[in-house]
């Protein structure tokens, strides 16, 4: 049997608190907090629904973070 692949790093970090940020200030603190990828989307976007540990998504309106989530 194989082993388990290792999951990606994710920080212990809480997406609440880049609500309301300016969406590049947003993007350099999670990077520095140790996020892998951080995606920013606009509202209503089409996205698919997989998990991926290590990222951060940022729904972003008028340059500001409305919305954090992880994965």
């Amino acid at each position: 049997m194989a082993p388990l692949p290792k999951p990606p790093y994710e920080p212990e970090d809480d997406p609440g608190r880049y609500v309301g940020l300016d969406a590049a200030k947003a993007e350099e603190q999670a990077r520095a907090r140790g996020w892998n990828t951080v995606r920013a989307l606009p509202p209503g976007a089409i996205i698919t629904m997989e998990y991926q540990g290590g990222r951060l998504n940022f729904e972003v309106e008028h340059g500001t973070v409305r919305r954090c989530w992880k994965g």
